[in-house]
């Protein structure tokens, strides 16, 4: 009977199978003690414990491995009447490589670990085509070679012998890949910080000032899923008791979406003295400064409304944005859906202009996806509905603490795995 092919980890990721994941996983030693070989390699060796575990059989193995972790010896304690026994004390055929032998011989000299012979020159030349039982290898002094190092042999306690070898070709690699990584090194080190800059400067862009509102309890919260993000919110002093709210969800992610971010603040930041008494205009400026300043696939979804806080009253464009969700005293849920579409997209744009009250007992939610489209560990969406619940079990908690709830609890339906920005804007009518 022909059996299926069963299905491979590769068929379910997409890789091809020359990308697999492929290195070796250990070479055995056969030893008579275990706790006393590896108490050997790890106290005189340095070597770390990689694994300890004990078989269905019974058997127990220990896997220790160098410093840099890139081989890996598995330690075995076979029976005494078993044909792996025979093999304690052999010439193992392993030979570990270093960049300065006879310093690695002083070191593990001084720490007791027996050698069969001090380090010795060694140079080996490379004949093409050379038989396949003719010796290439010479000793020093004899002709020019193609490269050349020092050898030597080391034992463990049960008289397993390995080499030690620095090898010239191998030490002006290992010297190489060194300079690579201490370049790489440096380099990301200067991402890093370069992007900790960004970061502190992203800050800066968010409300450092709240105007003061006699009639209105309000907080934002912006947490981002990277170290700087594409979501902005913004409350602006419009002057004469009133307050203009901004709510803003980039396109993309990190960087890209950090450096849009700023290009729309700066927009609404040196425009909005108009805002109050031509919102139209103003967001009309807006967009046509966003079109010609970004590119064509760049867009961004913006709230922006100015409350009054004599009268109460808020209006308010949407701009493609989620619906605000506001809360009122009775109980009822009002949703302030979109104005107009995105801006960015189109030169020649149109937006309107809504109005709603925004009494004592209200409560006003503004947010972007990161809130309502947070995953569950089971892939099910934060949603609409959860956040509406919150709102209403929550609506005596001042406007600061509400947004922190909020936020807290989807961080916590989402197990801490964040994918996109999470913002928030709550005003409460007081």
């Amino acid at each position: 009977m022909d059996l299926a092919p069963l299905p491979t980890a590769a068929e379910d990721s997409g890789l091809k199978p020359e990308n697999l994941y492929l290195r070796l996983q250990s070479a055995n030693v056969f030893v008579r003690n275990l706790e006393r070989s590896l108490q050997f390699y790890s106290d005189q060796l340095g070597f770390k414990l990689v694994f300890d575990v004990l078989l269905q059989s019974g058997q127990r193995w220990v896997g220790v491995a160098p410093p840099d972790g890139t081989a890996v010896l598995t330690l075995i304690e076979p029976p005494l009447d078993s044909e792996e026994y025979k093999l304690i004390g052999r010439h193992t055929q392993l030979v570990f490589v270093t960049e300065d032998v006879a310093a690695k011989y002083g070191e593990w000299c001084r720490r007791g670990v027996r050698f069969q012979h001090t380090p010795r020159l060694r140079r080996v030349k490379y004949q093409q085509h050379a038989p396949a039982h003719r010796d290439s290898s010479v000793e020093f002094g004899q002709e020019a070679p193609v490269w050349g190092g020092v050898f030597t042999r080391f034992e463990d306690p049960d008289r397993n012998s390995f080499g030690l070898v620095s090898l010239d070709e191998v030490s002006h690699a290992i010297e190489a890949q060194r300079r690579l990584a201490a370049e790489k090194a440096e380099e990301e080190r200067r991402a890093a910080r370069e992007l900790e800059i960004a970061k502190e400067v992203q800050l800066k862009l968010f409300p450092q000032t709240m105007p003061l509102l006699s009639t209105l309890d309000y907080a934002g919260v912006c947490v981002q899923a990277l170290q700087v993000g594409g979501d902005y919110y913004d409350f602006l002093n419009l002057g004469r008791g009133y307050m203009g709210i901004v709510l803003a969800d980039i396109s993309g992610k990190g960087i890209a979406a950090a450096l849009l971010m700023a290009n729309l603040q700066a927009n609404l930041r040196t425009q909005f003295a108009v805002a109050l008494d031509e919102p139209e205009r103003f967001l009309k400026s807006v967009n046509r400064l966003f079109y010609e300043n970004t590119a064509d696939n760049v867009y961004a979804s913006l709230f922006f409304g100015t409350y009054d806080s004599q009268s109460r009253r808020l209006r308010y464009a949407n701009c493609g944005h989620l619906c605000g969700l506001l809360l009122s005293a009775d109980g009822s849920l009002h949703r302030l859906d979109s104005t107009c579409t995105v801006l960015g997209l189109f030169p020649e744009w149109e937006c309107s202009i809504q109005e709603t009250p925004l009494d004592w007992g209200d409560t006003l939610a503004l947010y972007t996806d990161g809130v309502t489209e947070s995953l569950s560990a089971a892939e099910e969406e934060f949603g609409e509905d959860r956040l509406i619940e919150l709102l209403r079990c929550n609506r005596t908690l001042s406007a600061h603490d509400l947004a922190r709830s909020i936020v807290e609890e989807v961080q916590h339906f989402s197990a801490k795995k964040q994918y996109d920005d999470i913002t928030l804007i709550i005003a409460k009518g007081q």
